[in-house]
């Protein structure tokens, strides 16, 4: 908990601001009143029972601040019992993860007295968020003050004033002291150790920290690829019929690495208390929109929405608009090749050293290309995602997923699998998989953290103009901590993090056996990878609200999807190989007949595999089944007392 800075209620006491709401700086007074209230008011009334107080401006305030910013706290019962209605789990007294509850506080590892440091930060803030996240309208048909901005029993009056512009945002204060502590361990002292995954998950939470769990995971995992790739790069460089080892170890790897990343994630999600959480009721996005009706489920009303339509929108806009992106990729392709080879001509006619550096041009523009068209295709798909009017975010974000990951596979694979396949040249497929590769990774580096830390930078420069203290040196005051953190680029999340770890997954599984170094520049990626996301979340980013997770979620059936690719690309490469193409030096239907069988051969044996090595492992299953039946003990020994 924050226990620095603190600030006084309307009733007098003193309370930790966790969370901060800010809304336009003309927002009306009604509706601040009002929205003050239902965030004061008791649950039993439908409030939030929170504490909430205006930011009074520190002295170096000026007219252009906005008035209308507020902190969030809450009393230590009210949190204690919101640890409770969101289904935290917490260590009890014989080493097992429960479901807390408030009335059997004392009997968890953890609490001591009147339970203080019993949750984190982050924890307190989630439950804060979880309060104000189900403020709901009563009787009142509008926000007050706004006669346009609809209201009908049961709609969340925070989704409602964000969608309509009217909240700018929310978002948790960062705790000075612990990101000072977690970013030493984390990335400022540079060492070879494991990074502090419980650390992470207590100041930023479970999905974060899955993440981070991930790349590691992925990290360590390429090292013996790296390994044997170096070996391979050294001595075998231009002997294509030795790849076949290589390939075959490839198809073992990413199968292996994949099936032990989820015990891993399993036992992660156990000692987290996320594994056994049983997922919350989702709420409507805040962007969907319909005809008022009663959701049959919880009885309230809401908007609803004609699945057909949907559905419509999907297959006669959405899929059209993706086919049309990948016939420009494919275009795009083609005008590559056209420059490859117009770059090889003017190389053959006069070989020299600035024509053999000529060669390697048309891949970098290309590369260069390809990642402006993944942004703008984002973008593009982002906006049609919204447009099909999903309910629910784990909907939206599924479909959001697929679009972007069939464009990027399709964008930044197709040229690799035709020059591999149709052209057939081992030579070109490997300077061009080393040239996206390592351009991609050269531009993914400045985006996502040079190019934030130097935006970072000159905001910070100009709010510091009135200021000499910085946040590192001396603890600043609240109004302006709020106000810095508040003009920090806001964390959409780790949707474009995984994205670019399927990629490099993509890059190593795929085509490595051709150019065996892949798999070491993905790990130098990495590790730079390692620094660079951590920097971002400490010092470029707003603080994201925690979200409690039990695995990496749609991205783990993404990477399975990937390595099934592999399986028939690598068998595929492996038939290609003279090699092999020597055993069958008359009937070409037979080699393909060959290759076809051993790939349904391994295909089995992945699948064969996947079902052996259990998910969750053998001791973790025990401890839940354990515990399933000593819930069900305890049901059946109340049933029977009432009885009685």
């Amino acid at each position: 908990m924050q226990k620095s800075l603190s600030v006084y209620d309307s009733d007098g006491s003193t309370f930790a601001p966790l969370v901060v709401i800010e809304l336009v700086s003309e927002t009306k007074e009604e509706a601040i009143a009002w929205l003050l209230n239902r965030v004061r008011d008791k649950q039993q009334d439908g409030g939030a029972e929170l504490l909430v107080e205006q930011l009074t401006p520190g002295a170096q305030g000026t007219e252009k601040d906005n008035p209308n910013v507020y902190v969030v706290g809450a009393s230590w019962q009210r949190l204690l019992y919101g640890a409770e209605d969101v289904g935290l789990f917490k260590e009890f007294n014989d080493g097992s993860m429960r479901g807390f509850t408030y009335a059997n506080k004392h009997n968890f590892k953890e609490f001591q007295g009147d339970g203080d440091g019993f949750l984190s930060m982050a924890e307190c803030q989630y439950i804060i968020k979880h309060g104000l996240d189900n403020l709901r309208a009563k009787d009142e048909a509008h926000v007050p003050g706004y006669p346009k901005m609809k209201l009908y029993p049961g709609k969340s009056v925070i989704r409602r004033m964000q969608s309509k512009g009217v909240l700018v945002q929310v978002f948790p204060l960062h705790e000075k002291e612990e990101l000072k502590r977690l970013s030493f361990s984390w990335f400022k002292k540079i060492k070879l150790s494991f990074q502090p995954l419980d650390d992470i998950r207590h100041y930023f939470g479970e999905g974060m920290a899955l993440y981070f769990g991930f790349l590691e995971y992925f990290t360590l995992a390429l090292i013996p690829m790296a390994l044997i790739g170096i070996p391979y790069y050294l001595f075998d460089w231009e002997d294509y019929d030795k790849f076949t080892v290589f390939a075959g170890f490839n198809l073992v790897w990413c199968t292996v690495i994949l099936e032990l990343w989820k015990r891993l994630s399993a036992s992660l999600a156990y000692g987290w208390g996320t594994l056994s959480r049983k997922k919350a009721f989702e709420e409507p996005r805040p962007g969907f929109h319909g005809v008022l009706g009663v959701n049959p489920v919880t009885g309230r009303a809401e908007p609803l929405y004609s699945n057909a339509k949907r559905q419509l929108r999907i297959y006669l806009v959405s899929v059209p608009f993706v086919l049309l992106c990948l016939y420009l990729s494919l275009y795009v392709m083609m005008i590559y090749f056209d420059m490859e080879g117009w770059a090889l001509m003017i190389h053959d006619e006069e070989p020299t050293f600035w024509t053999g550096l000529l060669l390697f041009i048309p891949s970098i523009i290309y590369a260069v290309v390809i990642e402006i068209m993944n942004l703008i295709y984002r973008y593009a798909a982002e906006f049609l995602t919204g447009w099909e009017n999903h309910r629910l975010e784990s909907t939206f974000q599924n479909h959001l997923v697929l679009k972007v990951l069939v464009f990027n596979f399709f964008n930044c694979f197709a040229s690799l699998f035709y020059i591999a396949f149709v052209m057939q040249d081992m030579v070109l497929l490997r300077q061009s998989l080393a040239t996206l590769l390592i351009t991609s990774q050269i531009l993914n580096q400045i985006m996502e953290a040079f190019l934030p830390y130097w935006l970072q930078r000159r905001r910070n420069k100009k709010a510091h103009k009135r200021m000499i203290k910085t946040m590192e040196d001396k603890e600043l005051p609240l109004s302006e901590q709020v106000k810095l953190e508040a003009d920090m680029s806001t964390y959409l999340g780790t949707f474009d993090d995984y994205l670019e770890l399927f990629l490099l997954f993509g890059y190593v599984s795929l085509f490595s056996c051709v150019y065996p170094l892949a798999a070491v520049l993905v790990v130098l990626n990495n590790v730079t990878e390692v620094y660079s996301d951590a920097f971002k979340m400490c010092k470029v980013f707003k603080r994201p609200f925690s979200e409690p997770a039990a695995n990496i979620g749609v991205w783990q059936l993404a990477f399975e999807a990937m390595s099934v690719i592999a399986v028939v690309t690598n068998c595929a490469l492996i038939g290609m190989s003279p090699q092999v193409k020597s055993y069958f030096p008359e009937s070409e239907t037979q080699l393909i007949l060959w290759v076809v069988g051993f790939e349904h051969f391994l295909l089995a044996s992945k699948f064969i595999l996947t079902f052996v090595i259990p998910d969750v492992p053998k001791h973790i299953q025990i401890k839940l089944s354990r515990l399933e039946f000593e819930s069900l003990e305890a049901l059946k020994k109340r049933s029977q007392a009432h009885g009685r």
